[in-house]
């Protein structure tokens, strides 16, 4: 392409590159246009309703996981929520002393969100590091208003388990959706 374009103006060549770069040119400023606008969204925090959340307890992870399990099934009817809230509709789907898998239905909407919980020993077994996930399994749902994290939240309060000793929650919006403005009393 070079040798082709020998002996042409500055203004010729610039004008013919950019004639045959028009399509790829076009790709090129869309791409950077849609690629800002993800990075944007994304900073923001999930692009899917969904939260996660590591918790530190300073009590066995026996304790922990009975607690979790022995709630998840109080809370399995409806009739926890006739006063409001959703504190109810969970279901137990697996568990074991590292691994608890349930569901929680929302009371109204009836949309399904998955649980998950890791628990991690530490410190001669006196300890547990908690790592818990709720995700929506509606594919178009991208703000819950907290109901990802108030899914495992709630569990963790019913169970008495934000009163246990070494107590400590690390998450943020970037992990949890709307984290920040959710309301565990209405979701």
């Amino acid at each position: 392409m070079a040798s082709e374009l020998r002996g042409w103006c500055c203004e010729c060549v610039i004008w013919i590159l950019l004639h045959k770069m028009h399509l790829s040119g076009w790709i090129l400023a869309v791409a950077l246009v849609f690629g800002t606008s993800i990075l944007k969204i994304t900073s923001a925090g999930p692009l899917h309703a969904q939260c996660k959340v590591e918790w530190y307890f300073g009590i066995p992870c026996r304790q922990v996981y009975e607690g979790l399990v022995t709630q998840i099934k109080q809370w399995r009817t409806m009739s926890s929520c006739v006063m409001g809230g959703q504190r109810c509709l969970y279901k137990l789907q697996a568990a074991s002393i590292h691994f608890i898998a349930a569901k929680h239905t929302t009371p109204f909407k009836k949309t399904v969100d998955d649980l998950t919980f890791r628990l991690v020993s530490f410190e001669f077994f006196t300890h547990c590091h908690v790592s818990a996930m709720s995700v929506s399994e509606s594919w178009y749902a991208i703000r819950d208003h907290g109901t990802n994290y108030c899914n495992l939240y709630n569990l963790m309060e019913g169970s008495g388990l934000t009163d246990a000793p070494g107590y400590k929650e690390i998450t943020s919006d970037f992990l949890c959706t709307q984290r920040s403005s959710a309301d565990c009393t209405v979701y």
